[in-house]
């Protein structure tokens, strides 16, 4: 049952208002001491007097507003005067200001306007609680979701190079350290975040494409014909159709597209040059050539750190974006050999996972079935 206190020292007064507020349903709670009253808690509405002793109207509606602070709060006074309601508004924040004699109609349609707004006020908190609960559960889904999102295009991303690893041996643990060498080139040059992840997907799968090259010039061990070159030249946009179509690697696609574009305009496949070419395949481009020097070919071994910094020197403004080759010759070779070795612990633990360690006559890696692992 709804609940209203209502505190007048004048008890002929008290138990006129207690009566009629009764024949209206409500359950009430009479006081003609505002002291007593004001240690009175679990109350909807409170209607009181202004002048009475000990404590005034505005005094106690302060002292119960402590306890009861989602009470509404009415008030009867015989004097018409502007500073006592201005007072009454301003401190006790009163929802009805109510003269003394009151019209019946209008102190029955004010308390129940009073415990209507005490009901809205309480639907409100209650729809608001419930929103963030529901906000906090569609928070951890989508934590979740992007959770398994990542997971998936990890996967899917793993799937891509190894599917391209069965075609060209070379292009795995290549592609593996140019990923992480540009998403360090990324981060010194103020990449963070989700930017960071679209650089190192673009820079992992940038050879994707060439599962789409024939098998008769992706592992032609000579040198390529002019037509060969030619569909050889198309893989970057094998490899941007493939993952176009996919939302979330969209951007990584651009870079898979633009991969071989130079800074001057000399690259292809759509001769974009400076800032035409999307920032991470600019870092890829930059990063390649590192990777290309540093590394062991079939007719040569790889060359010092130092080679590959004075090429990027050397073709900062032609080739490379000169901004990221000032920020490439501005960190250590130390970082690029960290990530080098990190790749080849990478490589380590695969090799072992698939052949238990162990080599066949000639020396080769065995699988782990024949392994006995």
């Amino acid at each position: 049952m709804a609940r209203i206190l209502v505190v007048d020292d004048d008890v002929l007064i008290l138990a006129a208002l207690s009566r009629i507020l009764q024949a209206e349903g409500y359950e009430v709670v009479m006081h003609s001491d505002p002291v007593v009253a004001s240690r009175e808690q679990g109350f909807d509405v409170v209607l009181t007097d202004f002048m009475m002793p000990y404590l005034n109207g505005i005094e106690l509606l302060s002292a119960l507003r402590e306890k009861n602070p989602r009470a509404v709060r009415l008030m009867l006074t015989a004097a018409a005067d502007f500073k006592i309601a201005s007072e009454a508004v301003n401190r006790g924040e009163v929802f009805r200001l109510l003269g003394k004699p009151w019209a019946l109609s209008e102190l029955t349609s004010s308390i129940r306007q009073a415990f209507d707004h005490h009901r809205l006020v309480a639907a409100n908190e209650r729809l608001t609680r419930e929103v963030a609960d529901k906000n906090a559960e569609l928070l951890a889904i989508n934590m979740d979701l992007e959770r398994r999102v990542v997971e998936r295009t990890t996967g899917l991303l793993d799937g891509l190079i190894s599917a391209l690893d069965y075609r060209d041996t070379e292009t795995q643990w290549h592609s593996r350290r140019v990923s992480l060498y540009a998403r360090r080139l990324a981060q010194e040059i103020g990449l963070s975040g989700p930017a960071l992840d679209v650089v190192e997907q673009g820079a992992l799968l940038h050879d994707i494409g060439k599962i789409g090259v024939r098998d008769s010039i992706l592992l032609k061990p000579g040198p390529l014909t002019p037509d060969e070159w030619v569909e050889m030249k198309q893989h970057p946009e094998f490899g941007y159709r493939m993952m176009a179509k996919m939302p979330y690697l969209h951007e990584a696609a651009l870079i898979v597209l633009q991969h071989q574009e130079r800074w001057d305009g000399k690259g292809y496949p759509l001769g974009l040059k400076g800032e035409e070419i999307v920032v991470g395949a600019r870092i890829f481009c930059l990063v390649d050539t590192l990777d290309a020097i540093t590394s062991d070919r079939p007719y040569r071994k790889g060359r010092p750190m130092s080679v590959a910094r004075d090429e990027v020197r050397r073709c900062a403004g032609t080739q490379f974006d000169p901004a990221l080759a000032e920020a490439f010759l501005g960190l250590p070779e130390t970082e690029w050999a960290r990530i080098r070795r990190e790749v080849e612990l990478m490589e380590e633990a695969e090799s072992h996972r698939w052949t238990g360690g162990k080599l066949n006559a000639k020396g080769e890696p065995m699988p782990a079935r024949a392994a006995g692992a």
